[in-house]
C-alpha cells in the first residue's frame, strides 16, 4: 500500500538569518482572529471594555499562552533537554508548546487582569474559550506541518510516513490532524453553541476545560507518547501518558465546578 510521505517544509521563507515558519504564522493568525472574534462575543453579552483595556486584556492572554505553553512544555515533557540546552528555551518558532501549560498561563493572566480591573473572571473567560479552541486548532496544524507530535504506528490506509522527523520511517497516525478536528474545530463549535444558548456564567469556561480533557485523553491513544524520563515505555504507572494524566485532572475539575455552578444557580 502506498502511504502519504510527509515531507513538508516548516519554513515559509528566510531573509538573511530571519526564518519565518508556518508554526509561528499560525500563532499570529490566531491572535488576529482572537482580537476580532472575542470582541464579537463580548458584544453578544453586552460586555464593555474600553479600547485600551480590551487591548491590554488580549495582550495578557497572548503572553499567558506563549509563556505558559513554553514553561509547561519544559517542565512536563522535556526538562532534561532544556537544562542541557538552555538557550533553546527561547526558540519558540521551532515548536515545543504544552497546551496544559498554555491553559494555566491564560487562566493566571486572565485572573490577574480581572482582579486588577475588578471584573468577573467568568464574565470575560466564557467569550474567550471558543476562540482559544480555534487557536489551538491552528497550533495543531502547525504541528502537522512541522512533522512533530506525530501518531503511533498504524496500518490504516491514511497513515503517513514523517520523512524529516521520524528516524524509524514508520507508518503513523496523523494525530495532529485528529487533534485539529476534535480539539480545534469541533470543540470551538460546541463551546460557541453553549455560549450562545446557555446563560450560566462560567459554564463555557469549564466546558472547555472538560471538553479538551476528554478529547485529549482519547487522542493520546493515537499519539506517540513523549519520550520523558518518568515514562515506562511511554507510560506513567504503566497505564497513562503525561497528557492523559493532565487531561484526567482537567475533566475532574470541570465536573466538580460545573456541578457547583448549577447548584449555585438553584
Amino acid at each position: 500500500m502506498n502511504h502519504y510521505i510527509h515531507n513538508l517544509n516548516p519554513t515559509i521563507f528566510t531573509i538573511g538569518p530571519l526564518e519565518v515558519r508556518w508554526y509561528g504564522l499560525f500563532y499570529v493568525i490566531s491572535f488576529l482572529l482572537g482580537y476580532w472574534l472575542v470582541k464579537k462575543n463580548f458584544k453578544h453579552r453586552n460586555i464593555h471594555l474600553s479600547n485600551d483595556d480590551y487591548d491590554s486584556f488580549l495582550f495578557n492572554m497572548m503572553l499567558g499562552v506563549i509563556l505558559g505553553g513554553r514553561i509547561g512544555y519544559i517542565l512536563f515533557y522535556n526538562l532534561s533537554y532544556y537544562v542541557h540546552n538552555p538557550l533553546t528555551i527561547f526558540y519558540f518558532w521551532e515548536g515545543g508548546m504544552s497546551f496544559h501549560g498554555g491553559a494555566l498561563g491564560v487562566i493566571v493572566a486572565g485572573w490577574l487582569f480581572c482582579r486588577k480591573h475588578k471584573l468577573s473572571f467568568y464574565q470575560l473567560a466564557d467569550p474567550v474559550m471558543p476562540i482559544v479552541a480555534i487557536g489551538l486548532g491552528l497550533g495543531r496544524l502547525g504541528n502537522f506541518i512541522n512533522g512533530e507530535l506525530y501518531g503511533r504506528v498504524t496500518d490504516v490506509p491514511w497513515g503517513m510516513i514523517f520523512l524529516n522527523t521520524d528516524p524509524q520511517l514508520l507508518v503513523r497516525h496523523p494525530s495532529q490532524l485528529y487533534e485539529l478536528f476534535l480539539e480545534g474545530i469541533l470543540l470551538a463549535i460546541i463551546l460557541q453553541w453553549i455560549y450562545r444558548k446557555v446563560k450560566v456564567e462560567g459554564l463555557v469556561f469549564w466546558a472547555f476545560i472538560g471538553g479538551y480533557g476528554i478529547f485529549r485523553f482519547i487522542l493520546e491513544y493515537f499519539r506517540q507518547p513523549d519520550d520523558i524520563e518518568l515514562y515506562n515505555n511511554g507510560l506513567i504507572l504503566k497505564l497513562f501518558t503525561m497528557g492523559q494524566i493532565l487531561s484526567l485532572a482537567m475533566v475532574l475539575f470541570s465536573l466538580l465546578f460545573t456541578i457547583y455552578l448549577f447548584k449555585k444557580r438553584d
